[in-house]
């Protein structure tokens, strides 16, 4: 393991604290690891408060997510390790593809993505500043547009459409390993806050989806390797299901989106005003109303 720190200053961007500026310390470790015959790296960036994790992996020559820009020294040990001819990634999120041009300026190597988004990754990404201090910016890569199925060394995989984190993103299956690679679909079985283009009932659909799928073990980009996966993938379900069912209760007695979200999350996640509401519990409850 190694780490480092340094200090970042970043503007606190709600209402209440608008213009004040705090400074934070951040901590970056990498860990890497192998199971199953699946190499793997974590890198973590510690700020006060929070802690927060992003994995890769590689297996039979295809390296899968590449983690954030900002943890680029942290990775390269596992890319220097890691033993891959391709990159195939589950959705356009700065911490999932922040690499792929490092990568790509070291080799030719082939990216590839939902075709949603091909056209994206060949121009810079504007993303906000508290993002970008933490996770790094994406810098231009080539891509190319993710087919139904693929074939690595030695194994045939399959990309199985997974929306609702976001529009484009993929998971992928592996029979073979008994695996799946979700890469933001699953993150935590009892999920607090959501982005505010996220669609959490989308999300909820495709947690069903794989749910169908014959696999033990899943690979998280942010939880890393989860055994007894369909178990932790069910009681997702079971927590979003018994959500929207005290949502609708809750509108149903005349409550409003903002009064749901306070009865059911009433804790101030920091996020919350260091993201101006990007990430919010209240995506989630509008969703469920809208529907309701």
């Amino acid at each position: 393991m190694n780490s480092c720190s340094f200090f970042i200053i970043v503007a606190i961007l709600n209402e209440t604290h608008k213009g004040v500026i705090s400074v934070f310390k951040i901590e970056k470790k990498s860990e890497i690891s192998n199971e199953n015959d699946i190499l793997m790296a974590k890198c973590t960036a510690n700020i006060p408060g929070n802690s927060m994790s992003v994995y890769s992996f590689n297996v039979d020559g295809i390296l899968i997510d590449t983690g954030s820009s900002s943890l680029v020294n942290e990775f390269k040990p596992y890319f220097d390790q890691a033993d891959f001819d391709a990159i195939y990634l589950t959705h356009f999120h700065e911490d999932h593809m922040g690499n792929v041009s490092y990568l790509q300026q070291q080799n030719d190597i082939p990216t590839f993505i939902h075709q949603m988004s091909t056209h994206l990754t060949a121009k810079p990404f504007r993303i906000p500043t508290y993002r970008q201090i933490v996770w790094g910016e994406s810098k231009p890569f080539t891509s190319e547009a993710l087919s139904d199925t693929f074939s690595s060394r030695n194994h045939t995989w399959e990309v199985v459409e997974t929306p609702g984190h976001t529009k484009d993103h993929v998971a992928f299956y592996n029979r073979d390993l008994g695996a799946m690679f979700t890469g933001d679909l699953f993150i935590t079985p009892k999920v607090k806050l959501v982005l505010i283009d996220e669609n959490i009932l989308e999300t909820l659909d495709s947690l069903k989806k794989i749910q169908a799928y014959d696999f033990d073990d899943m690979y998280c980009c942010h939880a890393g390797h989860v055994k007894d996966a369909k178990k932790w993938i069910q009681l997702k379900i079971e927590y979003l299901e018994e959500l929207e069912a005290k949502v609708l209760e809750l509108a149903k007695q005349g409550k409003d989106v903002h009064e749901i979200t306070a009865q059911l999350f009433p804790n101030p996640y920091p996020i919350i005003a260091v993201s101006n509401t990007e990430w919010s519990p209240l995506h989630m409850i509008r969703t469920f109303m809208n529907r309701g």
